[in-house]
């Protein structure tokens, strides 16, 4: 079982570090609030991963490639990334002052892990991975697999996310400390378009 838990750690390493939509919002928040909403969107995704791990490992994820499910869960991913993306721009564009950014700064966290859960489950294509990672467990075990190997590998794999969390929210916050305003605005922008890019990655999958 050992085995299993160290390649699920090193699979949720890599799931995790690559860059995507999440460590996009990540880096938005963070770099405006800091630790906590930046922390706050990366624990909402990995809720959200949980979700389609526990579904693909269960070997119930192919309901979720059936067009009835996938296409509006897809839809609904597509339509939050540009969203996001378009706030971002707005606000890198037109800085908010106010009573909404006090109470940001106040619960930096606030709507975050909702955001950062729906993003993950607004992507059925990640039950596609799980299945997958079902797999590969088998290919280790052999003979060997069963419901207890894969209870491990998903507990080696949310390890793995968690350390994750804290390590991208710290980054961020370093960054932010690091970043005179302008630069703030410019990296804002940034992620906007890269949500952008990907609402429309996620739409291209439509067509597949």
């Amino acid at each position: 079982m050992a085995e299993v838990f160290v390649l699920a750690l090193w699979i949720g390493l890599l799931f995790n570090a690559t860059p995507g939509a999440v460590f996009s919002e990540s880096l938005r928040r963070g770099v405006r609030g800091g630790f906590r909403p930046a922390f706050a969107v990366q624990v909402g995704s990995l809720a959200g991963d949980a979700a389609w791990a526990l579904l693909g490992l269960a070997g119930v994820g192919a309901v979720f490639t059936v067009p009835a499910l996938r296409v509006p869960l897809t839809v609904a991913g597509c339509l939050l990334l540009a969203w996001l993306g378009v706030t971002a721009l707005r606000d890198a564009a037109f800085p908010r002052t106010g009573p909404s950014v006090q109470d940001e700064r106040v619960h930096p966290g606030r709507g975050a892990i909702t955001v950062g859960a729906a993003m993950s489950l607004g992507n059925p294509w990640n039950v596609v991975y799980w299945s997958g990672a079902a797999g590969a467990v088998s290919a280790v075990l052999g003979d060997d697999a069963g419901p207890a190997s894969l209870a491990v590998f998903f507990a080696g794999f949310m390890t793995s996310s968690l350390a994750w969390c804290f390590v991208a929210a710290g980054l961020i916050a370093v960054l932010r400390r690091a970043l005179p305003p302008p630069a703030v605005r410019v990296l804002e922008a940034a992620c906007g378009l890269a949500l952008l890019a990907f609402a429309a990655l996620l739409a291209s999958r439509l067509a597949t």
